[in-house]
């Protein structure tokens, strides 16, 4: 896992105080635009609405789609989702489709860029968790496949207008990433090509340093090793290549951040921040440029930052498998998560609690009233039915024997969203088994493992110390072990590192 802290960024550059701004307004200012470091869009938002600099206008320019999100309060918890897409407006001229350097046709519907934005209730510090596109996860209603063509399904599979279908795309993706990571999603706000380019016009050139020289023609970025300027189509091009890089999307997930960290300095400077020419261009470009639910009150959000300080924004990537590429028939090349890990992952960057530490806190239900089902996957003659009669006996309600759909290596007991108190009654009688919660199934599923753990008639005595392992019944998954507690490196990004 990675996670960056920024630490060192410069939040101003030497430069003689302007009689038009208190120091008091100055430190005001600076405190919400340090969180620019974690998202050109949702940071720009951010720090101009707590200013109020221009903040109806600016509002008012963002295009909002309802039946998305429900209510959420202010001052909790914040995860918002921002998402990068490849759409073209049909009114896009021949010049700008020259400057994204991509093709004059509608493009993609695929969200090519997902990163969930966590901002605690206190606003003291902000996380950016991304998400690789071509991990492999479930998306309700459709199996497995690659992330980014959970908002492709959703939306073409619905009927009505533009935002409608919108709507039914940005569901089903939140609804993917919900079921993935255990946590609400409460907010999107999404950004096109063309939305990206104009943002990054307003802000002007960016340094940035590479290792080595690229040459990527469906990106379009060709540039040498060392360092140099970027301008917008260059910026567009930097943030979008995954060709060609040593490790394709980890890589550009990696030039993302990196952007995302030297276009802070460059805006965190005294010369854009005093410039009312050029920060007016900002604020028109990024109103102009916006997608966002109608849910999200962009003033209540920015208050809620305005304790946040340099450095008090992490950006880290979901965890993944030692060997993170896989070939998945009728998928393609995918991205493997770690799903053993995942859990306490978010654990760590949210604040939350892992699976076994919910199953944990619940209180048994009675086994009367659960259902449990018992899959095969270690390949056991009788094993099931075996584990079924173990849990009839005990009192529990279950269905008919039946194999897994692959070889598991860990016993794991599988339940879905809320049915923690059900999980419980049976982790107790599964000693040593893992813990998962599963959009998978549809009640509480213990797919018996190689690994030779079997369903016992006594209670083992440590029910909720499951592993909190998370993840699905596919074989990419690769459950092997108990979740280990995720590290915490960091990484600082300035203009003088050089990256891939």
């Amino acid at each position: 896992m990675l996670v960056t802290r920024y630490d060192d960024l410069p939040l101003y550059e030497p430069e003689q105080k302007s009689r038009q701004w208190s120091d008091a307004r100055r430190k005001r200012f600076r405190r919400t635009m340090a969180f620019l470091a974690g998202g050109l869009a949702v940071l720009l938002v951010a720090g101009f609405g707590y200013v109020g600099f221009t903040y109806w206008h600016f509002s008012s320019g963002i295009h909002r789609i309802g039946g998305v999100v429900g209510d959420s309060k202010p001052g909790t918890d914040q995860n918002i989702l921002l998402v990068g897409n490849d759409e073209r407006p049909a009114n896009m001229t021949k010049q700008q489709y020259q400057e994204l350097s991509t093709t004059e046709d509608d493009g993609s519907i695929n969200t090519d860029t997902m990163i969930l934005l966590h901002v605690p209730a206190n606003g003291s510090s902000a996380t950016l968790i991304s998400f690789p596109r071509d991990s492999y996860v479930a998306i309700p209603g459709h199996g497995h496949g690659k992330l980014n063509a959970a908002y492709v399904y959703g939306s073409t599979g619905a009927s009505g207008t533009a935002d409608q279908r919108d709507a039914a795309g940005m569901k089903l993706l939140i609804s993917t990433i919900e079921n993935l990571t255990g946590v609400t999603v409460n907010h999107y706000v999404k950004v096109s090509l063309l939305s990206f380019y104009n943002i990054a016009d307003s802000l002007g050139p960016v340094t940035v340093c590479l290792n080595h020289a690229v040459n990527d023609p469906y990106s379009g970025a060709n540039f040498p090793a060392g360092t140099q300027k970027l301008d917008a189509r260059q910026a567009l091009q930097f943030v979008r290549q995954r060709h060609g890089l040593p490790n394709g999307d980890l890589d550009r997930a990696t030039r993302q951040q990196y952007f995302l960290s030297v276009e802070a300095q460059q805006v965190l400077s005294a010369g854009t921040l005093l410039n009312p020419v050029k920060l007016n261009k900002v604020v028109g470009a990024v109103s102009s440029s916006l997608e966002m639910d109608d849910k999200l009150d962009l003033l209540s959000l920015a208050t809620q930052l305005k304790g946040l300080k340099s450095g008090g924004v992490r950006s880290a990537t979901i965890p993944l498998m030692p060997d993170p590429y896989g070939d998945v028939p009728g998928v393609g090349s995918v991205v493997l998560i770690n799903h053993d890990a995942l859990p306490d992952f978010m654990a760590t960057v949210t604040g939350g609690k892992t699976t076994a530490q919910r199953v944990a806190e619940a209180k048994a239900a009675d086994p009367s009233s659960v259902r449990v089902d018992v899959l095969n996957g270690a390949g056991t003659a009788h094993g099931s039915s075996t584990g079924l009669a173990t849990f009839k006996s005990l009192g529990f309600q279950t269905g008919s024997p039946a194999d897994a759909p692959e070889s598991q290596q860990t016993t794991t007991v599988y339940f879905p969203k809320g049915d923690e108190a059900q999980a419980k009654a049976v982790l107790a009688h599964v000693p040593g088994a893992a813990v998962a919660q599963s959009s998978d199934y549809t009640h509480v599923t213990v797919v018996l493992g190689t690994d030779g753990k079997m369903p016992v008639g006594t209670s083992s005595g440590s029910s909720g110390s499951g592993s909190g392992s998370s993840g699905s019944s596919s074989s990419t998954s690769k459950s092997s072990a108990p979740a280990p507690k995720p590290s915490a490196p960091t990484k600082n990004y300035n203009k003088t590192t050089c990256i891939n």
